[in-house]
């Protein structure tokens, strides 16, 4: 349906470039367009090579033990039937790890890495467990302590204060996650009840 509508959108715009007899004002700002998300994307791919190698780091010298650690209390309480030194739960920690730090473009393959040890763990069955349910919940409503990567953003185009959106971001992450994993409790004990 969005190919339908961004095809939409550029043909409209096209046809009333040609009847208001400004094409070449469309074809300009379809290539200056073009040219400002190559170097958006380029910019992201520094900031996302560099959070995946702290990552990957903190796994080899054993940082995330310790963050599974300081976690456990959390991640026991939201995940009661994971064992806490299994392979799925080192996952989760460290998709955490990355989301708190506000690493979303690393946080995602570690996410996928957390979904298929879970999947793993269920058995490879078309339902989702109630802990899948739980993990998708806390990885897209996570709370984030430093937004690096909307940070990196505002600073790449040029705010003055790139830093400023810290606390309505801890607002608005802590809010989604009280109500996401609510919402998942509530859901998974009306599903013990069907």
């Amino acid at each position: 349906m969005l190919n339908y509508i961004w095809s939409g959108m550029i043909l409209v715009s096209i046809v009333v470039g040609v009847f208001s007899g400004r094409l070449e004002a469309v074809t300009a700002a379809a290539m200056d367009g073009a040219g400002a998300a190559v170097e958006m994307c380029v910019g992201l791919l520094g900031v996302m090579c560099f959070w995946s190698g702290l990552a990957k780091i903190a796994e080899n010298s054993g940082l995330t033990k310790a963050f599974a650690k300081l976690l456990s209390p959390v991640t026991r309480l939201l995940f009661p039937k994971i064992k806490k030194d299994s392979k799925a739960m080192n996952a989760i920690v460290l998709n955490m790890v990355a989301n708190l730090l506000g690493m979303g473009n690393a946080a995602t393959p570690l996410g996928i890495a957390a979904m298929k040890e879970l999947d793993k763990e269920n058995g490879h069955r078309a339902t989702a467990s109630n802990e899948m349910c739980m993990f998708v919940v806390i990885n897209t409503a996570s709370i984030q302590l430093i937004p690096s990567t909307v940070i990196a953003l505002r600073q790449m185009f040029g705010s003055q204060n790139p830093s400023e959106i810290i606390f309505p971001v801890w607002v608005c992450s802590v809010c989604a996650v009280i109500m996401g994993v609510c919402a998942a409790k509530i859901l998974e004990k009306r599903r013990k009840l069907l």
